[in-house]
């Protein structure tokens, strides 16, 4: 139920080991967030995701299907990864190699290699200690915690520096501000607040500088297009505009979904869509998890797409300005839920990677601010007040008056994004992250109530971002074929 990426991998891996599948779309097409579109002069753009990690997690549900993924599917590990522009000026380069990194930073911030090599190697050993256990499985089992695995990735945390908050951790590694600011970033991976999430997500930084990251041929789209393909393959049916309306059930247990065509009999369910809207709008006569359902939202985005009729030398594929104030803007997206007056600004540039995503000598820039969820905010006079200070920060530091450049542009908004892809408040991980037991308190990836009901997806375990949803589409299909 729902063609997204966790849809997409869980009918693949639930059709490749036997079953048959239906996967219900409420779009025409699939992707979900991994959507496609082009604007007029030539611009094509991926519109939600935009960074790829763990590409073997792809990789992997080919080889369960005795495939070849090179075959569907290829991609590039990034070098360098992310161009960083500070408030003062300073500009950063974060190459794939961790001593090259260190040795940029010593270059131009001070701070000694030494510093920076040794937090990444913590960050990796704390990866390689918990990732087995708090990504890789469900945390809602019980044989979980009786596990040998993970009752020493336990035992692990404190020697690993990993009690109290992300931004804490990074303020004992490093002095330099602009340092912290940046390991700080990596809380909006999922969605978080570096000032209240916990210091756990401080291995996120290991997944570029130590595993890598990539860009797949084609573009983001191509991860959902190679594994659609694959589907079909398997005999996988894809009924598209035909949203479910309601998830049937009798005696505690599911027995189909209806939409407006038809009534449909399973045996299992398995639902891709936000889970509070899932329990809202299709399971309206059963009773909810409340505690869960009510959880803090992640952070959504502000999200401007622009054709460039010009290029520039100082932009690569990945591309961050920061804010000079990052505690204010955090405050602002989750204790103000309004977006901050000076805020940072990621670019994103597939014409640098796909030159055909843009017409020669021109650029197709995907610029996005992190914001609050939806909450019935004045989003017109959000967006407006937003759109110009980017443009200030941006001109700024390239040089350029960059609105004259502008050749089509594209908005989505919270409320866009809630409504094109069923995301609660637009919020785009689900819960956040902002406090220990977070982890533990996300929807399970089975009902504890129905018999037959499963969920996977960004809003459930482990979480959001590429390679946690295609996990949560392996601990489904684990589950299932558990049973």
């Amino acid at each position: 139920m729902g063609a997204g990426i966790a849809g997409l991998a869980a009918a693949v891996r639930l059709a490749v080991t036997g079953h048959a599948v239906t996967v219900f779309e409420a779009s025409g097409t699939f992707g979900g967030k991994m959507h496609q579109f082009s604007l007029p002069g030539g611009y094509r753009f991926d519109a939600g995701p935009s960074l790829f990690t763990l590409p073997q997690l792809v990789d992997d549900i080919f080889r369960l299907a005795h495939r070849e993924p090179a075959d569907y599917f290829r991609y590039e590990r990034l070098d360098p990864i992310t161009n960083y522009f500070f408030a003062d000026g300073t500009r950063l380069t974060a190459w794939a190699d961790s001593e090259q990194f260190a040795a940029e930073v010593e270059t131009k911030i001070g701070t000694p290699a030494a510093a920076v090599t040794h937090f990444l190697a913590r960050s990796g050993k704390a990866y390689e200690a918990t990732a087995g256990t708090f990504l890789h499985k469900s945390l809602h089992k019980a044989r979980t915690y009786l596990s040998p695995e993970t009752l020493k990735a336990v035992g692990a945390l404190p020697s690993l520096g990993l009690l109290g908050t992300m931004h804490q951790r990074h303020a004992q590694a490093f002095a330099d501000p602009r340092l912290v600011q940046l390991f700080d970033r990596y809380a909006t991976y999922n969605g978080s607040d570096p000032y209240q999430a916990p210091a756990t997500l401080s291995m996120i930084p290991h997944l570029e500088h130590g595993i890598g990251a990539f860009y797949p041929e084609g573009g983001i789209y191509a991860i959902a297009s190679s594994l659609a393909r694959l589907a079909e393959e398997f005999g996988v049916k894809f009924r598209y505009n035909e949203p479910v309306e309601e998830i049937v059930t009798a005696e505690s247990r599911v027995t189909g979904v209806r939409t407006a065509l038809d009534v449909y009999d399973f045996g299992r369910v398995v639902s891709n869509m936000d889970v509070v809207p899932t329990y809202r709008r299709l399971l309206p006569r059963e009773p909810a998890p409340e505690r869960t359902l009510s959880q803090p939202r992640s952070s959504s985005a502000l999200i401007f797409y622009w054709g460039i009729t010009r290029e520039f030398v100082e932009l690569d594929l990945h591309n961050i300005f920061f804010s000079a104030d990052y505690q204010r803007e955090f405050q602002a997206i989750f204790q103000d839920k309004t977006v901050a007056d000076d805020v940072t600004v990621y670019v994103n540039v597939t014409s640098k990677k796909t030159p055909t995503d843009a017409p020669a000598g021109h650029e197709n820039w995907f610029v996005m601010v992190n914001v609050p969820h939806d909450q019935g905010q004045d989003w017109d006079t959000l967006t407006q007040k937003t759109r110009r200070a980017v443009l200030r920060k941006l001109s700024q530091a390239l040089g350029t008056e960059i609105e004259p450049l502008i050749a089509a542009e594209k908005v989505w908004t919270p409320p866009g994004i809630a409504a094109d892809t069923s995301s609660f408040g637009g919020a785009l991980y689900g819960s956040s992250s902002n406090n220990a037991l977070a982890a533990f308190l996300r929807h399970p990836n089975f009902s504890g109530r129905l018999e037959g009901l499963y969920f996977c997806g960004g809003s459930v375990h482990p979480g959001g971002g590429i390679p946690l949803c295609l996990l949560s589409a392996k601990i489904v299909s684990s589950l299932i074929n558990e049973e």
